[in-house]
């Protein structure tokens, strides 16, 4: 091969490299194309990374069956070691940073749905004070009561009743992906979108898994999380889209996953 042809295809291969190189830095986009602040430090992909005492953090890449692919980003708690609210502003929705700036927070994600004008679709209380209506025989619901429990749940097996539950916090959201460490069967979107969850594991510790990108589906999101290794034993959805965001800020370690629009229902980790 002539010099000058070896020259071209040398530099040819080195363009191609530097591209694909360039492509693990990139951040992941979401669905109105606007780039989401990804973590650097966010834990070695497929291992614990204990960030401090009762939080751990963990990225994994994900693939479902249908071939898409995410890296997602997941927080575990240690329920005795910190503490859980939601936070609830309608009249001042924020982003996720300004969430963490404004409660000191050591992680928060988006909570439930809402509508144009901010309010919550579903029930929420905060700091005990209860707004919204309860969904009735479907759904799920993130709750802390009086003494301190942290419960997800079926609202079609275990309706609230607010005459003889005292919640303290709480946001529901639809559809519960795993009831008692069985995926579930639900009528919801087929799109791939980004997406948030919440759920507790077999031990109790609290977990906030966020796939950023568009990649799954409701379905595939309910598959991948059974076949893990998380051993979840309840799992609800949250709001995703534009909503989903994460942010964690423990020790050293961060994830810094915002969400396209201002959050009027967040969960919030102390």
């Amino acid at each position: 091969m002539p010099a000058k042809h070896a020259f071209k295809l040398a530099l040819l291969i080195g363009l191609l490299v530097c591209a694909l190189l360039a492509c693990d830095v990139l951040p992941s986009i979401t669905l109105n194309g606007t780039p989401v602040t990804s973590s650097s430090q966010s834990g070695t992909l497929n291992q614990w990374t204990t960030a401090q005492p009762g939080v751990e953090l963990r990225s994994e890449h994900w693939k479902s069956a249908g071939g898409n692919e995410d890296t997602v980003s997941i927080a575990r708690f240690d329920l005795n070691k910190v503490h859980l609210s939601v936070g609830y502003q309608p009249d001042k929705p924020l982003a996720l940073k300004d969430w963490m700036k404004q409660t000191n927070a050591l992680a928060v994600i988006n909570g439930g749905y809402f509508d144009q004008q901010n309010q919550s679709t579903a029930l929420i209380v905060a700091n005990s004070q209860v707004y919204g209506t309860s969904y009735a025989n479907c759904c799920g619901m993130f709750s802390v009561n009086s003494q301190g429990q942290v419960s997800i749940r079926s609202l079609a097996d275990q309706p609230y009743d607010p005459s003889t539950e005292q919640i303290t916090q709480a946001t529901q959201s639809r559809p519960m992906l795993i009831v008692n460490g069985k995926r579930t069967q639900f009528q919801e979107t087929t799109a791939a979108s980004p997406r948030s969850v919440v759920a507790m594991d077999n031990q109790g510790r609290l977990l906030f898994i966020v796939s950023p990108s568009q990649a799954f589906s409701m379905d595939e999101l309910a598959d991948l999380l059974i076949q893990s290794d998380l051993n979840i034993k309840n799992a609800l959805n949250l709001d995703g889209g534009t909503s989903t965001g994460l942010y964690v800020k423990a020790g050293s370690q961060r994830v810094t996953l915002d969400s396209v629009n201002p959050l009027p229902i967040v969960i919030i980790v102390k």
